[in-house]
């Protein structure tokens, strides 16, 4: 008998839903020297970017640019909006809309949950109705995820915006996009959104360290009523900034500054509308296969309507401990990483090794996604997880369709 022999030699591919896959253009505009943050290129560089994110996140309202990770970001979304005392409503479909309203009680704030589960998303009409039912304007925001990364629902924002005014509620609506940008369409000024907050690391193609926060004049307005905000956090000197190191609250991420430009010359080249195109056809390629696998009974996506599924992110069940003997099976044999399932079970239990994600965003293409796809078929088939036949197939067709349009 021949000795088991692994193809893990290669460049490896990180197929988790972020940190995404960093484009060659990205990282050799990261590699240099530390540059001068008093003057030059970098100062004329940086004033280029806020421009190009509002181009992403489609508003022409107000950027401020973080030091942080996205929980920065929501710490910095509700530092200039809420203060200690008020109230938020957090509708939830997964684990960091949870992480959101922890992060605002954690600042004092009263949080307000209305959990839809993790196969769900948003009940508009329920929001609508509790939003109704608060004549006295206790509510000061109501904060919605849009792609939720542990879940894979996608949410829809502009129905919460719908929501909101049926309910001739005064409360600000803020969305995470964390997942979504330039990934998901995301409008924020035709859906009105009044906040938005983002990571670097996902459909911005960036390595993780950078989070940005969008907010139009009503929140600006409401940040003008606060009599403490944070020096840090407050965001009216980073996105009005009169001297450089005010868009940063002191040291530039230099670095990041250089990948996040060289990123955006790639979106901007490629065009937001297609960017969303593109992301939207590898899921339903990806979306094909899965289902044919799960003719065989043991595989499942977690989101059983198309509609309502993420085109950055796709999040599956097998039976415990499969998901894990799987993506164990791919990272150590294919050099394939696959994401863990995040939030959906205790990570100290055993339905924790049922879960996994995809991550299919920003820098991706069809060949990429059909080598995702051949990988997983491999290990199913390795490690004998009964599954449907015909995904592959499934895959290449949806692709080749999108191809001769």
């Amino acid at each position: 008998m021949r000795d088991s022999v692994k193809l893990s030699a290669g460049r490896s591919y990180l197929a988790i839903p972020g940190p995404s896959v960093m484009p060659d253009q990205v990282l050799q505009a990261m590699h240099r020297a530390s540059p001068n943050i008093y003057a030059g290129e970098l100062v004329e560089m940086t004033a280029t970017l806020p421009d190009d994110l509002r181009r992403v996140a489609r508003t022409k309202h107000h950027v401020a640019i973080y030091i942080a990770n996205g929980h920065g970001a929501w710490e910095a979304a509700l530092s200039n909006t809420v203060k200690e005392g008020d109230t938020v409503l957090v509708p939830a479909s997964g684990r960091f809309a949870f992480g959101w309203s922890e992060m605002a009680e954690a600042l004092g704030v009263t949080i307000e949950v209305m959990d839809f589960g993790m196969q769900a998303p948003f009940d508009m009409a329920r929001i609508s109705e509790r939003l109704r039912a608060d004549t006295g304007h206790r509510i000061k925001a109501v904060l919605g995820v849009h792609v939720d990364t542990s879940t894979s629902i996608r949410n829809d924002i502009n129905a919460l915006r719908a929501a909101i005014d049926a309910a001739d509620h005064p409360a600000l609506l803020m969305a995470d996009c964390i997942a979504s940008l330039g990934c998901d369409r995301f409008e924020m000024d035709d859906w009105g959104v009044d906040v938005m907050v983002t990571g670097c690391q996902k459909g911005l193609m960036v390595p993780a360290g950078m989070s940005f926060v969008f907010f139009n004049d009503k929140a600006a307005a409401v940040r003008a009523t606060l009599t403490r905000v944070s020096r840090y956090w407050d965001w009216t000197p980073r996105a009005n900034p009169e001297w450089f190191y005010q868009y940063f609250g002191g040291t530039a991420p230099t670095h990041h500054l250089y990948g996040l430009r060289a990123a955006l010359d790639i979106i901007h080249a490629e065009g937001m509308e297609q960017v969303w195109s593109r992301h939207a056809t590898l899921a339903r390629a990806i979306w094909a296969a899965c289902d044919h696998w799960s003719e065989g009974g043991a595989l499942a996506m977690n989101v059983a309507d198309p509609s309502l599924r993420s085109h950055a992110v796709t999040a599956l069940r097998l039976p415990s401990p499969r998901a894990t003997d799987l993506r164990v099976w791919l990272e150590e044999n294919l050099g394939l990483t696959l994401g863990i399932g995040l939030g959906m079970a205790p990570p100290d239990s055993a339905e924790w090794h049922g879960f996994f994600r995809l991550g299919h965003m920003g820098h991706v293409n069809g060949h990429m996604i059909m080598g995702l796809l051949g990988g997983i078929d491999t290990g199913l088939k390795a490690l004998d997880i009964p599954h449907g036949s015909g995904a592959l197939t499934a895959a290449a067709q949806v692709l080749a369709g999108a191809g001769r349009a």
